[in-house]
């Protein structure tokens, strides 16, 4: 595993072992407070009715607990939780299974959800909006479309791109939450839980180094200490401390605020290679020899969120505070030379 593996926020193989430190009920979730407010009182509403959630739609960065509240809302209301990817519903017929074996009130997650066929999607509208499927029978001058009833349940769609979502199908969503990053004081709680559940000694110090590099993700946060309790392990040491800490994530390359090579590597080009920027994504890309998803799921939201970089009209820019993080020293006309920063672009932005 290489370190950007360790701190990219993409579930791997090796987060499956992590199962057992989800929490399974709200009341255990740390952070996402107006989030879990929300949920729970959405979760009350719906039970005193007798009805099936309102569908919900949760988006954010990539490992801050998207699917985990799903499975959460599931315990809360007591019925079972049907889990899929958008990508792999590739035809209406991958649905149908799904749906039609769905009971009153269980919940269909779907994970990547803006990712689905539009030919999926369209098909899933009436079984969301009236819990019906219109399936086609043979196909020609014989074709026939019958409509089948299916138990009223919850659609939870989880996304990491909510502006992909086509506008019909986020139309049909009642409840929208955005989950955000964590701050180190919730990580830190959270690395406490979790190396409980481990049997892992870990001091305040320890949690605390390892959140301040975590990059505001409980998944990168779990890796985290899953490695630095390998390299206590082998150094002959009882416990998790500040020193330790430090030590192992410098040793694979992860700085103080949970910078890795790619991340270093990307504003070094930005600064070096485009003059600060600004520079488009697919350029990015190219020069990396990295794909443009990866940059745009994986990379470039934390750096958004610590204002290392800025996306702008015309490309990506890279702000003041990196070049004082890497050594570089800013250009006079910095803030000329940024001009026409406007916060955000589209995901799309290959400018």
């Amino acid at each position: 595993m290489s370190p950007h593996d360790i701190i990219s926020p993409k579930r791997g193989v090796e987060d499956e072992l992590f199962i057992p430190l989800r929490p399974k009920r709200l009341s255990e979730f740390i952070g996402q407070k107006r989030v879990i407010a929300n949920l729970g009182i959405s979760i009350q509403a719906a039970g005193g009715r007798k009805e099936p959630l309102d569908h919900i739609l949760l988006h954010g960065p990539p490992g801050l607990g998207k699917t985990t509240l799903a499975h959460c809302l599931a315990n809360e209301t007591g019925v079972n939780i049907t889990v899929t990817t958008g990508p792999i519903l590739e035809r209406p017929a991958d649905l149908i299974g799904l749906l039609t074996n769905l009971k009153h009130r269980d919940i269909l997650f779907i994970d990547e959800i803006h990712r689905l066929p539009r030919v999926v999607e369209e098909f899933l509208y009436p079984a969301i909006e009236d819990f019906a499927l219109n399936v086609l029978i043979e196909r020609g001058p014989h074709a026939k479309s019958i409509r089948l009833s299916i138990k009223p349940f919850t659609l939870v769609g989880a996304t990491t791109r909510a502006g992909m979502l086509t506008a019909p199908l986020r139309e049909r969503f009642g409840i929208f939450h955005h989950l955000d990053f964590y701050p180190p004081q919730e990580l830190a709680e959270i690395i406490k839980r979790s190396a409980k559940i481990l049997q892992v000694e870990l001091d305040d110090g320890g949690a605390r180094a390892i959140s301040l590099r975590s990059r505001g993700t409980p998944r990168i946060a779990n890796r985290l200490l899953k490695r630095v309790r390998d390299y206590v392990q082998v150094k002959g040491e009882k416990s998790i401390t500040t020193e330790s800490a430090n030590q192992a994530m410098e040793m694979i390359g992860i700085d103080h605020l949970g910078l890795d090579e790619l991340d270093r590597r990307l504003m070094s080009v930005i600064i070096e290679n485009y003059n600060g920027g600004p520079v488009g994504i697919g350029a990015l890309s190219a020069t990396l020899q990295e794909e443009e998803d990866t940059l745009i799921d994986m990379v470039e939201p934390y750096l958004l969120k610590i204002g290392f970089l800025g996306r702008t009209s015309r490309g990506r820019v890279a702000l003041e505070k990196v070049y004082h993080h890497l050594g570089y020293s800013p250009p006079k006309d910095l803030k000329k030379q940024i001009g026409l920063f406007d916060g955000e672009d589209s995901d799309n932005n290959n400018t």
